[in-house]
């Protein structure tokens, strides 16, 4: 049965991805993959087998339905060599995934992690810009 703060939880994450722009939801997807493979990584802690076959597995799948995803959401036909190089770094992502999770390597998961930090820096950064500039943009036609 849930309680009142999971039921205010997800209250709270519905109405923030029902609200968000596009933008805003790929940086929510960047950080669940992320928060999705440092739990993961926690698996590597537990001296139970279960558990940390459990943890380390359901976390890494979790994570790479989201990077799919991101590698679905990708405009190719219109997006030019950045939504190719987009989807070639997502690939490469979710093989290091696939075979991490099949050999329980952290080093292979820590990869990933690196390597999604960039992007969803990135992308928060662009997203940042963007908003600075609207604001601007704004500022200058109210005048």
């Amino acid at each position: 049965m849930y309680n009142l703060g999971t039921k205010a939880y997800q209250a709270y994450k519905n109405a923030a991805t029902t609200t968000a722009s596009p933008g805003q939801l790929v940086l929510m997807l960047y950080d669940g993959a992320l928060r999705f493979l440092e739990q993961a990584k926690k698996g590597f802690e537990y001296e139970d087998p279960l558990e940390f076959n459990e943890t380390i597995n359901n976390n890494i799948l979790k994570a790479q339905a989201i990077i799919n995803e991101l590698n679905l959401c990708l405009d190719i036909k219109n997006g030019g060599e950045l939504a190719q190089h987009m989807r070639r770094i997502y690939l490469y992502c979710d093989d290091r995934l696939l075979y991490a999770n099949i050999h329980k390597d952290i080093n292979l998961l820590n990869d990933v992690i690196k390597r999604l930090e960039i992007l969803r820096n990135a992308w928060a950064e662009m997203l940042s810009v963007r908003e600075s500039n609207g604001a601007l943009n704004s500022l200058g036609s109210a005048q």
